[in-house]
């Protein structure tokens, strides 16, 4: 994990739509950074879908929600539509952005040892430092622990 008060990497990578996003395009806001191993897995879909129950309580708080995984675009997309999400989700499939953030890591499941996104949120403020950053989150629990943080700002 990246230490926080120190400045958030920026960084471009493309939504589910296309659509470059660089971190220093959100400065002025508080931004919600999310890395998640995969779309359309049970503990991702709870995850994203809690976000997106919340989606309007981060925006009154001057909040964005990004979520990032490697993931593709098209797979983005297809996540995005199914489940109605408000929010960008952004596609690294070089691994640049996971890396940078340390969010890839050795995991263990089942006795089998591979290297994945470990999820992991970062709360960034309005100038780019990361103020908050919790490793390991439980997926369900991650959307509200977030809004909470905010809260308390």
């Amino acid at each position: 994990m990246l230490e926080t008060g120190s400045l958030a990497p920026d960084f471009e990578l493309p939504d589910q739509n296309g659509q470059n996003h660089k971190l220093s395009d959100y400065r002025g806001k508080k931004v919600v950074l999310y890395f998640y191993p995969r779309d359309n897995t049970a503990g991702c879909t709870k995850q994203a879908c809690a976000f997106g129950d919340l989606y309007p309580q981060f925006q009154e708080k001057g909040a964005v929600v990004l979520g990032v995984s490697k993931d593709t675009v098209k797979s983005h997309k297809r996540f995005e539509e199914k489940y109605g999400l408000p929010f960008t989700l952004l596609s690294d499939t070089e691994k640049t952005v996971i890396q940078a953030y340390d969010v890839w890591k050795e995991k263990k499941m089942y006795g089998k040892v591979s290297m994945g996104v470990v999820r992991s949120t970062y709360l960034i403020d309005e100038e780019g430092v990361i103020i908050k950053a919790f490793g390991k989150v439980k997926a369900a629990d991650n959307p509200g622990q977030m809004l909470e943080e905010l809260k308390q700002l």
